[in-house]
């Protein structure tokens, strides 16, 4: 580099990066317009996320059958618990097999297959004195346990006696197999 082009590099005015009016106008609009959106979508997040940072409930017995017509036969009793789904609430209805067994306690497995998810019948021509599954023959002894094609034993429900009634609560893996 000469002496002329080095003078002239020295003596020019030094460039700034300012910003111009147009670049402050479109920052400013664009960050008022995020926070006014933002405004807008954090009401429409927490009522989505809402349900489920609520706390679950534990769950609630359901009265079933008077405890003086169950037999040493196993029957099947209808009910309905209420549950909240989000903000659907509904009484669906639901069934159980209720028995008692030799010493006199009761219990109720749910009619759910185990292999999957049929809903089991008892003691048919297929198999008396059974529970067996129409879909692909599964089959259950009275207390639950798998005893053709199927994984696991039945589901049993929880439950209370109380003022001559039983109630059903949520159900457990069998605890009686």
């Amino acid at each position: 580099m000469d002496h002329n082009e080095q003078q002239e590099t020295t003596h020019k005015p030094v460039k700034r990066k300012e910003m111009s009016r147009r670049q402050f106008l479109s920052y400013t609009l664009g960050g008022a317009g995020a926070f006014m959106a933002g405004g807008a979508i954090l009401p429409m997040i927490r009522f989505a996320v809402d349900p489920i940072l609520q706390k679950k409930e534990k769950g609630a017995f359901v009265k079933a059958i008077e405890e003086s017509k169950v037999t040493s036969e196993p029957q099947q009793v209808d009910f309905k618990v209420h549950q909240v789904d989000g903000w659907y609430e509904s009484d669906p209805k639901m069934q159980a097999w209720i028995t008692k067994d030799e010493k006199g306690n009761i219990f109720a497995l749910s009619p759910v297959c185990k292999h999957l998810g049929c809903t089991i019948g008892w003691s048919g021509e297929e198999a008396p004195n059974l529970y067996h599954c129409p879909c692909h023959g599964a089959r259950y002894n009275k207390e639950g346990k798998n005893l053709k094609v199927a994984p696991k034993p039945l589901d049993e429900y929880q439950v209370k006696r109380e003022n001559g009634w039983v109630y059903l609560g949520p159900l457990e893996p069998n605890t009686r197999v």
